[in-house]
This record gives C-alpha cells, sequence and structure tokens, in this order.
C-alpha cells in the first residue's frame, strides 16, 4: 500500500522502526475520546504518556455526537502534540457547524501546527442510531467536509471505512461509492470500524481496490476489555461478532484476569493475521487505556523505550 506524504509535513511524530530498525515496516497510530469526568483526566494522560512513548504516526482525539465535545478535542489535540512530542489528529464531523465555522476550526488547527485530521459526517445529538439532517450551509456528507479542507491546506485527511457496511447505507456498493467518493476528494488514508472476522476485511480491500481506491485502508483494532460493552457497540455500528468468539469470552466472564488474557490473545492473533496479509498500519481504538494496546505493539515489535518495559 502505497502511504501519500504530506506536501508541509510536521515535523513531530514517525514510528519506533525509523530510530530504532525493529519491525521496520510497522507503524501503528492510537484513538482517544475525551475524558467525560474530571477524575479520569489523570488516566488519560497516563494512558497517552504511555502509548505516546511507542512512537505512534499519530494519535487521534475523537469528537462528540453532535460536536458536543469540540472544545475538549481542541484542546486535546493541542496538548497531546505538545506535552507528548507526537503528531496528533483532530477529529471533525459536519454536524454542529456551517461551512464558515468548520473552516474557521479547520484553519484554526493549521495555524496551531495541527496538520491531521480525521474527517466524518458525525452522528447526530441523538446518537448513532437517530436520524441525520445535515446542518443548514453546513458540509452534508464527509466528501463534502473532505474537499473542503483539501481547499484550506494540505491537510493530512483520515476518513472512515467500514469492511461491513455503514449501517445506514443503502447497500454495500453505495457504502463503497461513497468512500471512493471521500478520497477523490483529497482523504489521505481510511480507517475502518472495528471487526473481528480478518477475511472479512480482505474482500474489503479486494473491493476498494477493484473500485480504483489506491490509498491505505488501516484497519481498526478494538481489544474486547468489556465483551459485553464491545458486542453493545458492535450491535450499533454494524460489526458481526462471531459465535466462537462469544463463547470463549462467555467461558471467562467471571474471571478478570482471563478475560484480559483473552483479550490481548484475541488481539494480537487478529494482528498477526493480518501482517501475514500485508498490513503494516494498526489503528488501535484504546477506549483511553493503554495496557492492551502496548502489550499487543511489543509482541508486534514496536518496543517501548521506557525502562524495564516487558
Amino acid at each position: 500500500m502505497i502511504e501519500e506524504p504530506l506536501p508541509q509535513p510536521s515535523p513531530i511524530g514517525g514510528t519506533r522502526t525509523e530510530r530504532s530498525g525493529r519491525a521496520l515496516n510497522l507503524a501503528v497510530s492510537f484513538e482517544f475520546f475525551p475524558p467525560r469526568q474530571a477524575e479520569a483526566v489523570p488516566a488519560f494522560w497516563a494512558a497517552a504518556d504511555d502509548l505516546a512513548a511507542l512512537a505512534p504516526r499519530f494519535v487521534s482525539v475523537t469528537y462528540g455526537a453532535g460536536g458536543s465535545t469540540r472544545d475538549q478535542t481542541r484542546d486535546l489535540v493541542r496538548s497531546i502534540q505538545a506535552r507528548c512530542g507526537v503528531a496528533a489528529a483532530a477529529h471533525l464531523t459536519c454536524v454542529g457547524g456551517s461551512r464558515a465555522e468548520i473552516d474557521a476550526i479547520a484553519d484554526a488547527y493549521w495555524q496551531a501546527g495541527i496538520h491531521r485530521l480525521v474527517a466524518l459526517r458525525g452522528d447526530p445529538a441523538g446518537g448513532i442510531g437517530a436520524c441525520y439532517q445535515p446542518t443548514a450551509d453546513g458540509y452534508a456528507y464527509a466528501d463534502s467536509l473532505v474537499a473542503g479542507l483539501a481547499r484550506l491546506h494540505p491537510f493530512d485527511i483520515s476518513v472512515a471505512a467500514y469492511p461491513e457496511t455503514h449501517p445506514q447505507a443503502k447497500d454495500a456498493q453505495a457504502d463503497l461509492d461513497h468512500l471512493k467518493r471521500k478520497i477523490d476528494a483529497g482523504a489521505t488514508r481510511a480507517i475502518t470500524q472495528f471487526f473481528f472476522d480478518n477475511d472479512c476485511f480482505k474482500r474489503f480491500q479486494d473491493r476498494a481496490a477493484r473500485a480504483g481506491i489506491n490509498v491505505p485502508i488501516v484497519p481498526g483494532i478494538l481489544p474486547i476489555r468489556n465483551f459485553q460493552k464491545v458486542a453493545a457497540m458492535a450491535e450499533g455500528c454494524g460489526t458481526h461478532v462471531p459465535a466462537d468468539l462469544r463463547a470463549r469470552f462467555d467461558a471467562v466472564a467471571e474471571d478478570a484476569s482471563g478475560c484480559r488474557q483473552l483479550a490481548f490473545e484475541t488481539a494480537l492473533k487478529q494482528c498477526e493475521g493480518l501482517r501475514r496479509a500485508g498490513v503494516d498500519h494498526f489503528h488501535f481504538y484504546t477506549l483511553n487505556q493503554a495496557d492492551l494496546a502496548r502489550d499487543i505493539c511489543a509482541e508486534l515489535g514496536l518496543v517501548s523505550p521506557l525502562e524495564g518495559y516487558r
């Protein structure tokens, strides 16, 4: 897969492989969300600091439904880049703002040295299942948002992809057509919704290639820290949970240590399988906790410089 260089790259970031020579062709990135309570802030920064030690390609911070965490996202992205010394990517959505307002936010990011964005349609204030209505005078969907951002500045723009089809798409072909429009509008890469079936991802890669999508498609990896919560998330976004995976987690439901070990082994096996298939970049949905993603990355060859680690 081809990685498009930024016309004006940020000097911050890079992968540990570029510094150590280990796992030479492997990159990772991590997603966080703004803490919902003040008491969760210290744990957020502990996780961010821990994973920044792995020198990820970038760290992204999500945007709440309806744009509800706009200010927190902005502040955290700037703080992560300044404090942790890694490239930070801000999620930016169509909802909750006119084109002029969103353009002003994006321009402020650029001027602040934030040159990476994750451009999304976004969920309405009612959440993922609520009816979406484009904002008056706003960007209607992610393809028009990407085009608008690309006109402003040469951002590095990530967009969403759905190996199992977005739950609100007419069908799989319509969903793929929309992804193609986002790429043609100027997106640098696509990051997938989490999935548990590697064959599904490979089929999606093949379909995307046949459609003329020639940017990297980065698999989104979600370690299953809490099976019931992940299953509910999967139901909401249309991700299939294999029956055998459900059975294995049911078997250790009362064993916290066993559950964590199974979560680690499951995600590591998924990553190793994708690695053998040629994947060279993983995007981890951390849920603001570092340990599982960190341990998986260590097994993949990205070793933290923290003294005494593993």
